[in-house]
């Protein structure tokens, strides 16, 4: 409402309120000086000058009348806009802040945590649930719930759709069987599974405790956990001795079999149907595939950016000449390989990650494949295609140096070159950083070492692009050093061992190393090494089978007094640090590759290593440090082995020890048994027949590797200082989003049913 009341007053008082201004002086002494000296300045006036002597000389003219009836519109103009507002907190889109909650009460809207990007908006997910309230008591409007306060694949399953019953002749169900239709793959398939259609006896008993999913009043929210992570353009490993002349590759980086996944499809902001198999992350199956890609161009899972692309010589392979087949012989030999004349140009095994191709006659060029694929993992840590670039310390384009080189003019040619000319740059701007912009495997040379000395007060990112995840196979140590206040950050980089290379002496001693002095013989001073998302793989390499090659060795070496060790999201081997290094560690895993090894200690694998800090940390070995810092929301999952022959002490009284225990603090923790430690507070320790983590698996590239079961017990998966699970998924927060889906789930759950949680992945 905008209005002029003056204006609407009469003519002949509206003159004579300006004859009584012209006979007052209305403006103070300062005004009047400020007046004249605003007239007095020669044209043109600035804007703050302009705005000035306009209202002083509207001042002049106006007279006590005027004067009144301003004051008056001010007070209908707040009137007016109180009554829009009053009209804009109707409605949940337009209504202020303040009013969101009353609204959500209104509607018996229930507040939730809201962890993920779908329902961490108060006013979008009041609004998405008056939506909702108009489809409540269906099953997709729980599907739906399930998918966007999770953040994880989700299907939702009315029990009594698959129970077999003697049918009423009035209501016969023409799909349901009693008996599975064998006559096609999908029952055998998804059998026991979220997407099961066979039929089942009925179980009395209650969803919401955890038994008995098989009943009319039970309602299945099946959930994929596990997410699918993408690799793309990345190189195969060739597989030695292949079978039949064929050309044999395994899609994992690091040489060992593993199960593919796919990528969810989505099904839009609104759910219309319910979810098949291709909506949800999962393992991608061989008869799945093999269906799949007779579709050809519609093939869901094979393609270009679809879950699975296979690259012969640069061109892309279409679905008709690659055949899905099992290629897993005894004792992970290779069977069913292509013969030279096959047909077909590849043979995939999706479920082993194996890929063979036709031989090639003598003296022909061998063919070059490249593929994209999904792996499946249970958290954005130790690197991938996921988003890193919040995390990128050197910003400016002018100083980010990409490998392989993009130059008119070449700079460099290999990595060790690359590296050679960022730490020259180092010269001319303190912040530099080189860039791997591919997810490729790159096999560094053998030399004497692979180094980075870096200037005084200096910082190099070595990193992987954003949207990239490089492979680094190493013939020898990554020796890191540097002069005072110098700054190494490693970030997205997966680094392994190649086949050939074993722990030595005096090297390789570790994958990377920070030794006691530097190349020119002097101390090194080096600052900090920051491993944000990164993977050092434990055990150096690993067999086909995933087995660790040097279980034994440790991965990281830290010696020189006063350097910082800080770990971030990554995934580490062992780790030993002299007495006076400080290693801080958070949402990251240290494995040792067996409890009964030493994760973390001195040099000698049995001293105490340096002042150490677990935040949110799972450890799988025996720790041994000078001091612990604090240790928080972890897990140390270790054991005993069998004390060392005599003259050798045995030290290893605990899986966890550290020397100083008047300083530091261990909370929200799991303790080995007997762990000797600095006062601790609700803890929980290892004990016979107590509470104790359950994993899916120990083994590294495992998809459930380290990932906790939902059947753990509570004072574990639950007993993190904000009710969230120990250890290093603790940044998941998944039980609060199964406390935020269980609480929403209420809301919408028809009278008399019952609602229970089935996790797939």
């Amino acid at each position: 409402m905008s209005f002029n009341l003056f204006q609407l007053v009469p003519a002949v008082y509206r003159l004579q309120d300006a004859q009584i201004a012209q006979s007052m002086q209305l403006l103070t002494a300062a005004e009047q000086t400020a007046l004249s000296g605003l007239q007095a300045l020669p044209p043109p006036l600035s804007t703050d000058q302009q705005t000035q002597l306009d209202a002083l000389t509207a001042k002049t003219g106006r007279g006590p009348l005027q004067s009144l009836l301003m004051l008056v519109e001010e007070q209908l103009a707040a009137l007016a806009e109180d009554l829009d507002q009053l009209y804009d907190d109707q409605f949940i889109e337009t209504c202020a802040p303040w009013v969101i909650p009353y609204i959500g009460d209104l509607i018996g809207y229930q507040a939730i945590q809201g962890i993920t990007a779908s329902v961490d908006n108060p006013r979008s997910e009041v609004a998405e649930t008056i939506s909702m309230r108009r489809r409540k008591g269906t099953v997709l409007v729980l599907e739906q719930l399930a998918r966007d306060v999770t953040g994880w694949g989700a299907h939702a399953v009315e029990f009594f759709r698959v129970l077999g019953d003697t049918q009423y002749m009035k209501h016969i169900r023409p799909h349901n069987f009693y008996a599975p239709d064998l006559r096609h793959w999908e029952p055998r398939l998804y059998m026991n599974t979220g997407f099961d259609k066979s039929s089942h006896k009925v179980d009395v008993h209650s969803i919401a405790n955890g038994r008995g999913p098989y009943n009319i009043s039970n309602i299945g929210i099946f959930l994929w956990s596990l997410g699918a992570y993408s690799i793309t353009q990345g190189t195969p490993t060739p597989a030695p001795n292949s079978a039949g002349g064929a050309v044999c590759y395994r899609l994992s980086s690091l040489g060992m079999d593993m199960p593919l996944f796919h990528a969810a499809v989505p099904q839009g902001e609104q759910i219309s149907a319910s979810a098949t198999p291709v909506n949800v992350p999962d393992r991608l199956p061989r008869v799945a595939l093999c269906a799949d890609m007779q579709k050809g161009v519609g093939s869901s899972f094979y393609g270009e950016g679809a879950s699975l692309a296979l690259y012969l010589n640069s061109q892309l392979l279409n679905p008709y000449q690659i055949q899905v087949a099992d290629l897993g012989g005894n004792d992970g030999s290779w069977a069913n390989v292509p013969a030279a004349n096959s047909p077909y140009a590849a043979l995939v095994d999706p479920e082993l990650g194996r890929i063979a191709l036709p031989s090639v006659p003598l003296g022909s060029p061998g063919p070059t494949l490249t593929a994209s694929y999904e792996y499946g993992f249970n958290g954005d840590m130790g690197g991938g295609e996921y988003a890193r670039m919040d995390g990128f310390t050197v910003t400016n384009e002018e100083w980010v140096f990409p490998f392989p080189d993009t130059a008119a003019t070449p700079r460099y040619g290999n990595l060790q070159q690359a590296l050679t000319y960022a730490l020259d740059q180092l010269e001319l701007n303190g912040k530099v950083a080189l860039e791997i912009t591919t997810s490729e495997t790159l096999t560094l040379p053998a030399a004497d070492s692979l180094g980075i000395d870096l200037p005084s007060g200096t910082t190099l990112e070595f990193r992987a692009a954003d949207g990239a995840r490089p492979t680094l196979l190493l013939n020898t140590e990554i020796v890191v050093s540097g002069d005072a206040d110098s700054t190494l950050i490693m970030n997205g980089l997966v680094i392994g061992a190649s086949p050939g290379m074993t722990p030595g002496s005096p090297a390789p001693a570790a994958l990377v190393h920070v030794p006691k002095l530097r190349p020119n013989g002097g101390m090194n001073l080096l600052g900090e090494l920051n491993l944000l998302h990164c993977t050092l793989v434990p055990g150096w390499s690993v067999n086909t089978a995933g087995k660790p090659a040097q279980g034994t060795a440790p991965t990281l070496i830290a010696e020189p007094a006063g350097v910082q060790i800080v770990s971030e999201l990554s995934i580490l081997g062992a780790i030993q640090a002299t007495d006076l290094v400080t290693v801080s560690l958070s949402d990251s895993i240290v494995d040792a590759t067996d409890p009964m090894q030493v994760a973390y200690s001195a040099l000698d694998g049995q001293s105490g290593g340096g002042a150490l800090t677990l935040q949110g940390c799972t450890v799988v070995g025996r720790v041994h440090a000078v001091e612990i810092t604090l240790m928080s929301n972890s897990i140390v999952w270790a054991a005993l082995g069998a004390p060392p022959p005599p003259p050798v002490q045995n030290i290893w009284t605990s899986g966890l020890i550290a020397d100083r225990k008047q300083v530091g603090c261990v909370r929200f923790s799991f303790l080995p048994l007997n762990a000797v430690i600095p006062r601790h507070f609700k803890c929980v320790e290892q004990a016979l027949a107590s509470a104790q983590p359950i994993f899916f698996s120990l083994r590294y590239g495992r998809p459930g590797y380290l990932k906790m079961l939902a059947c753990t017990d509570s004072r574990i998966r639950r007993g993190a200082d904000d009710g969230g699970e120990m250890g290093a998924f603790h940044f998941v927060l998944a039980p609060q989003r199964e406390g935020d889906l269980n609480l929403r789930l209420q809301e919408y759950l028809p009278v008399g049913l019952n609602a229970g949680l089935v996790y797939q992945s």
